[in-house]
């Protein structure tokens, strides 16, 4: 059983650095319909726009085995799912192992034989248990599994044992995605404290001011030293 602060949501579209508002508010499998709508298969610059994640990095993946060739130079709604759930992740979890858990749901890359989802409706899936996480749980800790199993309702597996493995994988994606959401809040809130110039100065100038700090914690405030363009008018 994981639990989770949800306190924290991401703009962007998961995987992608596209804004979520930009793209009509779409997710999941409706917005790679939408990136498929006109065609079978896209560029790799049209996946570098999308993901972030730069050529050569991306043609590694493939030379590693991590992602299929392009067919014909291009990536197909699979593939480019594919990509974005494993940059959802990589920032968390070394690339190697999401490889491995990417095995572990659906087999050799590449062979279709041994998958158990494909991998547009796994990263649908991901979108979707994100979406209800943040929207009807963003104050409160709770039961991912509990998330989990109402949004794959309508799975259904292929052999026994299927649907258990793919829960245990979601459990992991989510929970991973999560950590790298957390990981660039906290990121965003030091490059904060860094253009707000906080100085030590400071914080010995409030400890330093009066016994009364001791007894009343509500008196110990640290304030940003602003620089001078910026001096506040009295």
């Amino acid at each position: 059983m994981t639990k989770i602060y949800l306190g924290i949501k991401n703009e962007n579209i998961p995987g992608t650095i596209l804004n979520r508002a930009n793209m009509g508010g779409v997710t999941g499998l409706e917005f790679l319909k939408k990136i498929f709508f006109i065609t079978d298969g896209i560029m790799l610059a049209q996946v570098r726009e999308i993901s972030g994640v730069d050529g050569t990095t991306l043609q590694n993946w493939v030379k590693r085995g991590w992602v299929l060739n392009p067919i014909n130079k291009t990536y197909n709604i699979d593939m480019l799912a594919r990509i974005l759930i494993i940059n959802m992740m990589r920032d968390t979890v070394q690339l190697s192992r999401i490889s491995f858990l990417l095995r572990f749901i659906n087999g050799e890359v590449g062979n279709k034989d041994d998958d158990i989802i494909p991998e547009s409706k796994l990263y649908d899936y991901i979108c979707t248990i994100s979406d209800r996480l943040t929207d009807e749980h963003s104050d409160q800790n709770i039961d991912i599994n509990e998330i989990i199993e109402e949004c794959i309702q309508d799975y259904s597996e292929r052999l026994p044992g299927d649907r258990a493995r793919l829960v245990a994988a979601l459990e992991i994606i989510i929970t991973a995605f999560y950590t790298s959401m957390i990981k660039h809040h906290i990121d965003g809130l030091l490059k904060n404290i860094e253009n707000n110039n906080y100085k030590k100065t400071n914080v010995k100038k409030v400890l330093n001011s009066s016994n009364d700090c001791l007894t009343d914690t509500s008196k110990l405030k640290i304030l940003p030293e602003l620089s001078s363009s910026n001096e506040r008018k009295e």
